[in-house]
């Protein structure tokens, strides 16, 4: 009995971070669409993909681990998580991941 417990808290587990993977591309789509596939006199910002995808996947993953910990009542692994997101986060300003291309100027600039 304690094994079939102990699979369903995994499989739980493995759901809750594949959700929060999900969420953080459905997240990053909008500034993707942007900085890929247009822009400012046709110029691509491919950080938007090599950077940015990866960091909101991350981010929502770590997001959805730091949920279940909480709601598991794990505090340590929750702050661990909590750790790995402020990281993410901070990766994330530091290099602008999501800036996509410059914006086009309107008249008088």
């Amino acid at each position: 009995m304690e094994n079939r417990r102990e699979a369903i808290r995994g499989v739980a587990g493995c759901v809750v971070a594949a959700a929060g993977g999900a969420t953080g591309m459905l997240t990053w789509a909008p500034y993707g669409r942007r900085g890929i596939f247009g822009g400012f006199e046709g110029e691509s910002e491919w950080n938007v993909l090599w950077l940015g995808l990866p960091v909101m996947t991350l981010g929502g993953i770590a997001a959805a681990i730091t949920l279940l910990a909480l709601v598991r009542g794990k505090w340590r692994r929750a702050l661990g998580a909590a750790v790995v997101l402020t990281a993410l986060a901070g990766f994330g300003v530091a290099f602008d991941v999501l800036e996509g291309p410059p914006l086009a100027c309107g008249p008088g600039c």
